[in-house]
C-alpha cells in the first residue's frame, strides 16, 4: 500500500462512499450526498469520530478490530475488511487512540476507492 497524503485519503474515501466532495482554499472538506439543494456539510472523518463511524458503516467496513500487539505497545492495529478490500492497516497509537482508529479507518476506506477508480 502506498501512503497517500491525507487530502488523497479524504478524496478517495469520500468517492468510495458515494459523497459529491469539495475543498475550500484552507483545505477544509466538504460533502453533499445526491442531488439537488442539499447544503455542503463539513466533513473530516479524520478529526471527527462521527464521521468516521458514519464512513464505516457507509461502506461495510467491516470488523474494525483495534488491538495493540504485545510486542509493539505503541501501536495500534485497526483491522478492516469490506466486500472489496480486506487489509489490515497499522498506526501509531502516541497519545490518541482514537485518531489512529480514525485515520485506519479512512485509509481502509480511501483503498476501496482507490480501487473503484483503477
Amino acid at each position: 500500500m502506498t501512503e497517500m497524503t491525507n487530502r488523497e485519503m479524504l478524496e478517495y474515501a469520500a468517492k468510495a462512499a458515494g459523497y459529491e466532495v469539495e475543498s475550500d482554499h484552507q483545505g477544509v472538506f466538504y460533502i453533499r450526498e445526491g442531488t439537488g439543494l442539499q447544503s455542503w456539510t463539513p466533513w473530516n472523518p479524520l478529526t471527527d469520530d462521527g464521521d468516521a463511524l458514519r464512513l464505516a458503516v457507509r461502506l461495510n467496513v467491516w470488523p474494525v478490530r483495534v488491538f495493540s500487539p504485545k510486542n509493539h505497545p505503541d501501536t495500534i492495529r485497526v483491522q478492516a475488511g469490506s466486500e472489496y478490500w480486506t487489509e489490515i492497516t497499522e498506526e501509531e497509537i502516541f497519545d490518541d487512540p482514537f485518531a489512529a482508529t480514525r485515520r485506519a479507518i479512512v485509509r481502509a476506506a480511501a483503498e476501496i476507492g482507490k480501487e473503484k477508480n483503477d
